[in-house]
């Protein structure tokens, strides 16, 4: 069985074991056991849904740190398009924001919002194929193309076969300064500031790609304490922005689409609200769209788990930096010819997740466990309350199969158990008092009995 690094981790010192993280998982890959949360590994997409919810901060990403970057010669930092969004505009520029990347101890900033740039060139050349299936569905956002593994894998074929702008700005990055200053490319460390936990296990354990151009991930949250302080001091900025407005606006919901200059497009962001639309384009009733924007985080990457800024804040925020941007299109900025350069294609497919977990490996056992799940889940309410310790009543019937837990973990079914043993020993007090009566109504008869006897 594959083993894949996790960004998103359980401190289970503060964990409370409530169910709120259980019923909030989108792949059911949680379970409250001996009054702690568990997070399954095979099921877990790394989407931070869990990380909002949990209100002891018992859910918590494991990202790289500031210090982290000291272990490499040179350090290039890789903004996301939502980093900008956490300053406000009319105070700072994305120029004296990369300044201060610089700063804190990167030699030199690229910026994500061009690789998004290129991206954006590709698809457009990508939606001119009509041969390609339809929708095509973006490959950009880690969390979506982990759950289409996990929960469609008929989709995988839609996939964009881009690698992500992350991916192609490292790429581009690295050989730029290794070409500048001469230098090996194992010196560089690259390090992307993110607003999600999805792109630090996709840096890890890659989608598309054998070994990800990316050496780290810091979180947005401590990027931001760091640059924040010293902005005011850089006034004037001396690292002007290459990347085009409609490169920037992949940081917010919709960008992405409305970057392919394309109306046949649909733009949905929300984990929930994804899975209902992929659940729409497996059942054929999206065949006629062109292209799908999906976003695992309410409002895009400004609405990630490891932002600083409000959500609604950050995106008129980034809305107010595009509209300040000289307009320019990907179609005049990109050469055609780079694309080769950037390595955009992935190099290999994107398979479905085979590391679902199986009730055996041996199929006939499997089918009589597959049948008993069946017949416990018969005796199961189907209220699925998430009191057991399962999300739903259907896995608390697989998790008592495996062994988990058993039948009377389930509230409602001990609950009918204890009241049918409360009836039981009322009927059985009843029994008592009656053979009681019996037995002393016997023991007066005998001893009246007697007593005429000896007159």
């Amino acid at each position: 069985m594959e083993t894949r690094f996790h960004s998103v981790r359980l401190d289970k010192e503060r964990c409370r074991g409530c169910s709120n993280c259980l019923m909030h998982c989108p792949t059911e890959a949680i379970r409250v056991r001996g009054g702690r949360a568990h997070i399954i590994d095979e099921l877990c997409i790394d989407c931070g849904a869990c990380i909002r919810v949990c209100s002891y901060h018992a859910k918590v990403a494991m990202t790289d740190h500031l210090e982290d970057i000291q272990a490499f010669p040179y350090r290039i930092a890789l903004p996301a398009p939502s980093f900008y969004a956490q300053f406000s505009h009319q105070a700072h520029s994305i120029g004296q924001i990369m300044d201060a990347l610089k700063q804190i101890g990167f030699h030199e900033v690229f910026e994500v919002a061009r690789g998004a740039d290129i991206v954006t060139r590709a698809i457009r050349e990508l939606l001119k194929d009509h041969t390609l299936p339809r929708p095509l569905i973006s490959s950009a956002c880690p969390t979506v193309t982990r759950i289409i593994q996990v929960r469609f894998p008929g989709l995988i074929e839609h996939l964009v076969p881009l690698r992500q702008p992350m991916e192609v700005a490292a790429g581009i990055a690295r050989r730029a300064f290794c070409e500048k200053y001469h230098v090996q490319p194992e010196e560089i460390g690259i390090f992307f500031i993110t607003p999600c936990a999805a792109k630090m296990t996709a840096i890890r354990s890659p989608l598309g790609q054998r070994k990800s151009h990316v050496d780290g991930a810091i979180s947005i949250t401590e990027a931001y304490g760091a640059v924040m302080p010293l902005l005011n001091d850089l006034r004037h900025s001396k690292t002007p922005s290459t990347a085009t407005p409609l490169g920037v606006g992949w940081g917010s919901a919709g960008g992405e689409a409305a970057a392919t200059r394309h109306e046949n497009t649909l733009a949905v962001d929300g984990i929930e609200n994804v899975i209902r639309v992929l659940e729409e384009v497996e059942l054929g009733k999206l065949s006629d769209l062109d292209f799908l924007e999906t976003a695992a985080c309410v409002g895009g990457c400004v609405g990630g788990p490891l932002v600083y800024d409000n959500n609604f804040v950050a995106r008129n925020t980034l809305k107010s930096i595009t509209r300040a941007m000289p307009q320019q299109d990907p179609q005049e900025t990109v050469d055609l010819g780079c694309f080769n350069q950037s390595s955009l294609l992935m190099e290999q497919p994107i398979m479905p997740n085979d590391t679902q977990l199986k009730l055996s490996e041996d199929m006939e056992e499997a089918l009589d466990k597959m049948k008993l799940m069946d017949e416990i889940l018969e005796r199961l309410p189907g209220y699925d309350c998430g009191s057991c310790g399962s999300p739903s009543c259907r896995t608390f019937a697989e998790d008592i199969v495996r062994g988990y837990c058993v039948e009377m973990d389930c509230i409602f079914l001990l609950k009918d158990r204890l009241k049918l043993m409360a009836q039981q020993m009322v009927d059985l007090s009843q029994t008592q008092r009656e053979l009681m009566g019996k037995e002393a109504a016997n023991a007066k008869t005998a001893r009246e009995t007697g007593a005429e006897n000896a007159e």
